[in-house]
């Protein structure tokens, strides 16, 4: 099959061209520049919907939640530091985990070792030790180990004796 010339296209079809590619060029330079804008993070769903959403899968579902808020600092264009989260909603994210599978011990060890290490924020540091405390009151027998970690922050992170001793009493109690 042989090619048209181009001087056979009528002179209108290559001007109504000509105005569709010059009206392209000038819609794409007005729009504004892409930003990337950190989204906050969200109240964990209800435990009435986790556990209709676990469709008798609560540890799959629990995990699919712990990938989700440790992988939440992490958004197209822009990475949040740790600091920087809301940990009041961080501390329900957790809970919400730990209701879904309460031997699970990977929401433990996300918030001692990895929201439970913000530097330079010791109270976040501190709320993250609190919520580590409270949860092995609830079972000492799988969750002391956390709190063992957490009494070592106490003393050597945040340099609090009291509270590394609090933390070392209910562990042998």
């Amino acid at each position: 099959m042989a090619e048209r010339p181009i001087s056979t296209v009528p002179g209108v079809v290559l001007g109504l061209f000509a105005a569709a590619l010059a009206a392209q060029i000038v819609l794409k330079s007005a729009e504004p520049r892409p930003a990337a804008t950190a989204l906050d993070l969200p109240d964990p769903p209800p435990r009435a919907a986790l556990q209709l959403a676990a469709m008798g899968e609560p540890i799959a579902t629990a995990n699919i939640l712990s990938l989700y808020l440790q992988a939440f600092d992490t958004q197209p264009g822009i990475s949040i530091p740790f600091k920087d989260l809301d940990y009041v909603k961080v501390e329900s994210w957790l809970t919400s985990i730990l209701d879904l599978d309460p031997p699970g011990q990977y929401p433990l060890m996300m918030a001692s070792q990895v929201y439970g290490q913000v530097l330079p924020d010791l109270k976040k540091q501190r709320q993250m030790g609190e919520f580590v405390y409270r949860q092995f009151l609830i079972d000492p027998n799988r969750r002391w180990r956390w709190l063992a970690h957490a009494a070592i922050m106490a003393k050597h992170r945040l340099n609090d004796p009291a509270l590394a001793l609090r933390y070392a009493r209910a562990l042998s109690e």
